[in-house]
């Protein structure tokens, strides 16, 4: 069973790893070869409207989440949602169970009533994993990053629970 809890300090290592992986690295805007200490920099004393959750499956951390309300008191109904899945445990239903996890911290205890995110126009079960959570395409950012010598577009998408 998938358990979905608060990033902790002993995650650290196992995260960086996490970001290492192949596909988590082309889905993400992370670089190769992450540190350890960029990572701690990351993930030690967060500001209060950074929220950090991991996917732990048989004790070892197999997806991330990063879900930063914006500070803006205009958009403080606003979050923005980044993720991975671990290389080894991609279709597993890793994403779904996280992503469904930040959703409900977003919706039901942040007061967040629209989660923002971005997905690469070529990551099919990104975006289907996004859509199936109620996530929709609002626009294409042309040569949004780099990525293994050429540029990628990517989707805006936007889940909006009206109140």
């Amino acid at each position: 069973m998938i358990e979905v809890r608060a990033t902790e300090d002993k995650d650290i290592d196992e995260i960086r790893h996490l970001y290492a992986g192949a596909k988590a690295q082309a889905g993400t805007l992370q670089l190769p070869h992450p540190s350890f200490t960029m990572w701690q920099k990351r993930l030690t004393d967060m500001p209060s409207n950074v929220h950090s959750l991991v996917a732990e499956f048989d004790g070892r951390i197999v997806g991330q989440l990063g879900l930063v309300i914006e500070l803006n008191p205009r958009r403080r109904h606003v979050a923005s949602v980044g993720m991975a899945v671990h290389d080894d445990y991609q279709g597993q239903g890793v994403g779904s169970t996280i992503l469904a996890a930040a959703v409900d911290l977003a919706e039901n205890w942040l007061n967040i009533s629209r989660i923002e995110l971005t997905v690469y126009t070529d990551n099919e079960a990104g975006v289907a994993l996004y859509k199936k959570l109620g996530f929709i395409e609002e626009g294409v950012a042309a040569q949004f990053a780099f990525r293994n010598g050429k540029y990628v577009d990517a989707l805006y998408m936007a889940k909006v629970k009206h109140v």
